[in-house]
Order: structure tokens, then C-alpha cells, then sequence
């Protein structure tokens, strides 16, 4: 007992000394889901750069022709892309769905057409410009309405499988079966009873203002409607084929052949 007290006396100053100098263990770390009780949870980090304000996304900016396609001569409201397989479509398309005269008078055009700007444009000129001033020359009558036999549709021409891509197909033409005019009528393009001044007067403004202009006589498909399109062709080539067919002339019937009485044919004469 003795021996422990003194040993216990020459090592206590430098004992307790290097007590204090043992180095504390390293903290074990948190498991998962668990957070310290007293430790603030650590300051998100700051980004380096500053984010872009987003803005709603602007809409595309207006062609020339759409913007020249206005409200006060047209009804003829923009709509999406129009895409096909082969080639088909366009990509600066409207639905024309009437045409207002210089006069203010709302024409449609039923059913409404689906077509490029650019043909739509076309088309509005002309109707104003030409097909309805002639109605009133040539017929003494106003146009109330324009019949849409067809518009955009993705096919070879003239429906022919394998056939070279249609200009209904890049939505570059339009085809019409007739006029509605405020005398009540309407007006078939290719009826040989329509008057024919008014007909020929027709094909020749068609001609100038589309570069393709087909109607009977033509190829065999256009013997009820007209087509009109802008197709492109080198050296600036144009086609016009409508025939302006005179109604068929009052054949006058034969006249009856006369009865032969019994005694007649007794006698041997027969009627010639």
C-alpha cells in the first residue's frame, strides 16, 4: 500500500499533464435520416450566375402576305402548318372562309378553302377584282358566294395513283363548281347554259391572273369545275385549256309519220 502512495506522488504532476495532451475521438458521423439536435442546417449554395427572367414565348412574326391579307378584304384567319408524306403541304397557310367586295359585301366561299397565303391572296384579287365586276357586266347581277369543289389535298394529280405531286397537294390551287349571285342563281363554270359572254370574259381574266387554268376540254377531269393554280414552270410557261362549249342546238323531232288506211295497204302503197 505504501508502494502504490509513493508511486502514485512521483508520477502525478507529469501524469495529469499528459492526461490533458490524449487526443479526443473523431465524432461519429450521423446516420442516414437523422439530424444533429442542436447543428442549423447548412446555408444553401449560392449560384454563380443569375438565372434569364423568362418571358412568355412571343409569337411568330406575320409574313408580308399575311399581313397584306387583311381583315377588310378577307376573312382568312392563319392556321398550323400544313404537312404531308412526298411533299405535300405549306408552311404559310390560312383557311379563306369569305371575301368582302369593294363594296363591303361579305362573299363566301363554302366550304371554306384550305391554301397558301400566297394562292389565297391570288384568289381574294381576282374575286374582287375581276370575277365580281363581271358578274354585273355580263350577267346584271351581283356575287353572293363562290362554290369550293376543292382546296388542299394531299394527291397526285387528278387523283391518279403514282401521279406527279398535285398543286392541290403544296396547297397552290383551287377548284370551283360555281357562283351564287343576288338574282338567287348559281352558276355552274362549265354549264353550257350560263351565258357565254360571261364564260369567255371568265377564262380570260382566269388566264391572267393563274398560270394554270383547266377546265372542259382540257384532259377529261375538269368537265364540271375549273382549276386555277400558280404553278411555277421555266420561262415563266402558262397553261389555259377551258373550252367554251355553246349549249347543245334544238333538234327539231321528226314529223309523225301518217297513219295508212286499211285501203291503202290493199291498194299496195306504203309510206315512203
Amino acid at each position: 500500500m505504501k508502494a502504490l502512495l509513493v508511486a502514485a506522488l512521483i508520477v502525478g504532476p507529469g501524469a495529469a499533464h499528459a492526461a490533458q495532451n490524449i487526443p479526443l475521438p473523431r465524432p461519429r458521423p450521423f446516420e442516414a435520416g437523422q439530424r444533429p439536435l442542436l447543428a442549423s442546417p447548412p446555408a444553401p449554395a449560392l449560384p454563380t450566375t443569375v438565372p434569364a427572367v423568362q418571358t412568355a414565348a412571343e409569337p411568330e412574326e406575320a409574313s408580308a402576305c399575311r399581313i397584306r391579307l387583311s381583315a377588310d378584304i378577307a376573312v382568312a384567319p392563319s392556321i398550323d402548318p400544313l404537312t404531308g408524306p412526298g411533299g405535300c403541304g405549306a408552311p404559310d397557310a390560312v383557311r379563306l372562309e369569305a371575301v368582302f367586295l369593294k363594296d363591303s359585301t361579305r362573299v363566301p366561299v363554302s366550304p371554306p378553302a384550305q391554301m397558301r397565303c400566297s394562292m389565297a391572296e391570288a384568289v381574294v384579287s381576282w374575286v374582287r377584282e375581276e370575277l365580281a365586276p363581271l358578274a354585273v357586266q355580263q350577267i346584271g347581277s351581283a356575287l353572293r358566294g363562290i362554290d369550293n369543289f376543292d382546296s388542299y389535298s394531299c394527291r397526285g394529280r387528278n387523283r391518279v395513283p403514282g401521279a406527279q405531286l398535285s398543286e392541290h397537294g403544296r396547297a397552290n390551287a383551287l377548284d370551283i363548281r360555281s357562283v351564287k349571285l343576288a338574282n338567287g342563281k348559281s352558276y355552274e363554270l362549265t354549264d353550257r347554259e350560263v351565258p357565254r359572254p360571261f364564260r369567255e370574259a371568265l377564262r380570260t381574266s382566269a388566264c391572267e391572273n393563274f398560270t394554270t387554268v383547266l377546265g372542259p376540254g382540257s384532259d377529261g377531269y375538269h368537265e364540271n369545275h375549273v382549276h386555277i393554280d400558280l404553278m411555277q414552270r421555266r420561262n415563266g410557261y402558262r397553261i389555259c385549256q377551258w373550252d367554251i362549249k355553246d349549249a347543245a342546238p334544238d333538234i327539231p323531232l321528226p314529223r309523225p309519220r301518217p297513219k295508212m288506211d286499211e285501203e291503202d295497204m290493199d291498194d299496195g302503197h306504203h309510206a315512203p
